[in-house]
């Protein structure tokens, strides 16, 4: 069972892309999820993916929010930016009239001083109405927040899933399925071509869909289906694992994360991939390098670096490079076709293609 698209699939694969590190198979994955989702079905549904993105203790390699589609437009009203948590507290409970503030918000459980502050921000990026009145602060809403997210799917990216790797693995889905933050968990690895594909034989949650991905056609098989988890009910917490020794086991410490907590996680999720998208990785690079160039796969945009002729990393890619040369001072100072020179058009035409996925 496999999808993909023809223009994709006609692209000439990279000759080194078994060698490629695991952040250029996160790409690919984002790329082919972007264009296909969900795996295995005859039509895709709108989503916003993102990448690295999680809470405090958990950080997942790709994200994907399928969205409700006039959710989503309604949602271009607040910009591009990122609602916060503080703002989320505020911005979605605004009323429809002026009221005033402690009135018309929930008890956030914090100081009342916080709101103020997130209500301010929020009026100076012209999404909230705020008057003073009587002394006292009032706020309407301008545009309702619609419910724009449907489901959270969450993949963790592992081309080379072996034994190895399948075991340390294993507790970070595990944590997964018990906590449940993500409808549904996924381990999507490279395909081998073999009858049975190695990553059905290792030892990987049964509640995991496993996605295998061929880099050389751009298509994907669903291997394993994941089991839809329980996003409404409260999940389970894993904070330390029991351990089990030749004088004896020792306990394991967890909590409950209530279904409140969970929804306001899923939510600043989103927001944050909504924000962010897969693209911004020439935010943690240096595409003002000269080697820095960007090769086309299909309708994929990777990084690569002339200097070593491979696909480089995130933590490769810094001013701390020993074969990293900033770009001449005449390449930034021309005009057309390429403006401020070749790494701020690299900057640019990966937000026009990030903008693509956000109405305006």
């Amino acid at each position: 069972m496999s999808s993909g698209n023809a223009d994709d699939a006609s692209a000439t694969a990279s000759p080194a892309e078994s060698a490629d590190p695991e952040f250029v198979f996160e790409l690919r994955t984002c790329r082919w999820a972007e264009r296909n989702w969900p795996p295995g079905a005859d039509d895709a549904r709108p989503v916003i993916v993102s990448r690295q993105l999680g809470t405090k203790r958990r950080r997942w390699d790709t994200i994907v929010v399928e969205v409700d589609p006039d959710g989503l437009r309604q949602r271009a009203n607040f910009g591009r930016r990122r609602l916060d948590s503080d703002l989320l507290d505020v911005v979605p409970h605004a009323p429809p009239e002026w009221t005033y503030y402690r009135d018309a918000l929930p008890d956030p459980g914090y100081p009342w001083r916080y709101v103020r502050e997130a209500i301010h921000r929020a009026d100076d990026r012209g999404i909230l109405d705020v008057r003073k009145r009587n002394n006292r602060i009032e706020i309407r809403r301008k545009w309702a927040y619609p419910d724009w997210v449907e489901r959270i799917v969450a993949v963790e990216n592992k081309p080379d899933l072996d034994a190895s790797a399948a075991r340390d693995l294993r507790p970070q889905l595990e944590y997964d399925v018990a906590l449940s933050l993500a409808d549904e968990v996924w381990v999507a690895t490279r395909a081998t071509g073999e009858a049975v594909e190695p990553a059905l034989l290792e030892n990987v949650p049964v509640e995991a869909g496993i996605l295998t991905l061929d880099p050389s056609s751009r298509t994907a098989n669903v291997e394993w289906y994941p089991r839809s988890l329980d996003v409404d009910a409260p999940g389970t917490l894993i904070e330390e694992r029991g351990e089990n020794t030749k004088y004896g086991g020792t306990a394991g410490r967890f909590e409950y994360a209530d279904p409140e907590w969970k929804a306001d996680k899923r939510l600043q999720i989103a927001e944050r991939a909504y924000e962010k998208g897969w693209r911004a990785y020439s935010e943690t690079m240096r595409p003002d390098c000269r080697h820095f160039q960007l090769r086309r796969e299909g309708r994929t945009l990777l990084p690569y670096c002339a200097a070593k002729e491979c696909h480089q990393t995130s933590s490769e890619c810094s001013g701390s490079c020993p074969e990293f040369s900033p770009e001449p001072p005449q390449w930034r100072s021309g005009d057309w076709p390429i403006e401020g020179g070749p790494g701020k058009g690299i900057r640019k035409l990966l937000e026009d293609r990030r903008e693509r996925n956000r109405p305006r």
